[in-house]
């Protein structure tokens, strides 16, 4: 593979173009749905599409990257269904229902559940400002939502909205050892073909006319008097609202951190939002809007707390608060069970002083030698002998790493 000059400036223009052409296509969607697609269909010809053009795209390029190891098999079939098929299906019902600003905002709510999940079921500590986060986030949703008056938001698509966010954050715990290890193209791949084969046997194909594809879609809202082919705008929603952006979105890991492609991203939202105002008249109130900042200020939060370099961090949100020096530290997904990182010793009764006293002295025969240590060094007499450091990797498995935290296939 060619190697790409490292740019920053390429990375956010790709990021900004893509969270662009995915705030378009909500609205694109909207016209789809509106024309008479069910959203089970649209979701089934969105994953189908994005299946058969990431084949040509991968075969022309790198047809090597469509083989899979076997064993990643389950974690596809998962990620399949979780981050394409079911995904595809809720985000179109919450569009349907709901304006096209308030579902997405209510979807990319899912790192707050990735922080939940992680404190209440991992029983893993996450950073403070976590908690900070999901209690903007919440405050902001009850704004959005305008919980206070009797006519609020359609509950099926606040319930479609939230079960979409859901299904993303799965993605985001799932995919992310599949994607450290398989080319995120390939993955994205065979995701898709999984959902496409989902809804080949939840909506077979002999059930669809297709010549609902050829009628005339009006645009709706200020374009109401335009009008374009149906196929044209699900084209539309399977090229550039999903191939183009979410290839983008990869591109862009080569030159920005994982953590500023999601911040960067969130303009998504925002995005959609501003469009749906101008073309679709779909206006928000003024509550609406602050509690939108709310929201997107707490999932800005919990992305600058993720810490994909962290090593043995499954999760995303990092080692959590480090202890004081001299505090006790148990092996565990957050140390590792190493040394702590201030360089003090391990203060557990044996490898340095206890609160009765200093640690006894190794006791050795008279002429004997002390062990060296790895490093060639003899330990001091009371202390542990030191660790050496490890070296950073390098090379491609070095790069996948860092490509670890997935890129959401968001809608």
């Amino acid at each position: 593979m060619r190697n790409t000059p490292y740019s920053p400036a390429r990375g956010y223009a790709y990021v900004l173009v893509g969270a662009a052409l995915f705030g378009v296509s909500a609205s694109v969607a909207k016209v789809v749905l509106t024309a008479g697609i069910e959203p089970a269909r649209l979701a089934a010809l969105r994953c189908t599409g994005s299946a058969l053009g990431l084949l040509a795209v991968l075969g022309l390029t790198r047809p090597a990257a469509l083989r899979i190891d076997r064993r990643d098999l389950p974690a596809l079939v998962a990620l399949g269904l979780s981050g394409a098929a079911l995904i595809q299906w809720l985000y179109f019902i919450a569009i349907d229902r709901l304006p096209v600003g308030i579902a997405l905002l209510l979807e990319f709510a899912s790192p707050l559940m990735v922080a939940v999940y992680t404190r209440a079921v991992l029983r893993e500590l996450v950073p403070r400002r976590v908690w900070l986060a999901l209690g903007l986030a919440l405050t902001g949703l009850a704004l959005v939502a305008q919980v206070w008056r009797d006519t609020g938001l359609d509950p099926v698509g606040v319930a479609a909205a939230v079960a979409a966010a859901a299904c993303l954050a799965t993605f985001y715990l799932l995919g992310k050892r599949t994607l450290a290890q398989n080319d995120p193209l390939s993955v994205s791949f065979w995701m898709f073909v999984v959902a496409a084969g989902f809804w080949a046997v939840v909506q077979p194909w002999w059930s669809f006319d297709p010549a609902v594809l050829t009628r005339s879609a009006s645009l709706l809202g200020s374009l109401a008097g335009v009008s374009v082919p149906v196929w044209a705008a699900v084209a539309w929603v399977v090229v550039l609202g999903t191939l183009l952006p979410y290839t983008l979105d990869v591109a862009a890991l080569r030159h920005l951190a994982p953590t500023t492609t999601g911040i960067v991203g969130m303009l998504e939202p925002v995005v959609a939002g501003a469009v749906a105002w101008l073309w679709l008249g779909q206006v928000l109130t003024g509550p609406q809007l602050a509690g939108a900042v709310l929201v997107l200020t707490g999932v800005g939060l919990v992305q600058t707390a993720l810490s994909p370099e962290s090593p043995g961090d499954d999760t995303g949100l990092g080692p959590g608060p480090e202890p004081p020096a001299g505090a006790d530290r148990a092996p565990g997904p957050a140390t590792g069970g190493g040394p702590p990182r201030d360089g003090s010793p391990r203060a557990n009764g044996r490898d340095a002083g206890t609160a009765s006293g200093p640690a006894p002295r190794p006791v050795r025969r008279p002429g004997s030698r002390p062990a060296p240590a790895r490093n060639g060094r003899a330990p001091r007499n009371g202390q542990a002998p030191p660790r050496p450091v490890p070296r950073p990797e390098r090379g491609r498995r070095a790069e996948r790493k860092a490509r670890a935290r997935p890129t959401a296939l968001r809608a």
